[in-house]
């Protein structure tokens, strides 16, 4: 999932070598943080939180899958 992640935060943002996407496990858990350029945070929240939304509602599915909770989180 980070690495599908990483592929679309790359395709969205204006320095794709900066995208990184760090997996912290807590328990039944998992924190996906996206980290990107301070300049292109914008770029992947999209209007309104929009992009945002929906690459949430994309790992959150995905982790529906392999039955445990998956959370993102965006950072600058």
């Amino acid at each position: 999932m980070a690495d599908l992640l990483a592929w679309i935060a790359r395709q969205l943002v204006d320095d794709p070598a900066s995208v990184v996407v760090e997996t912290v496990d807590h328990g039944d858990t998992v924190v996906l943080r996206l980290h990107v350029a301070p300049d292109d945070v914008g770029k992947v929240i999209g209007r309104q939180g929009r992009l945002a939304r929906a690459l949430r509602t994309l790992v959150r599915a995905a982790g529906a899958r392999g039955e445990r909770r998956i959370v993102l989180e965006i950072v600058g």
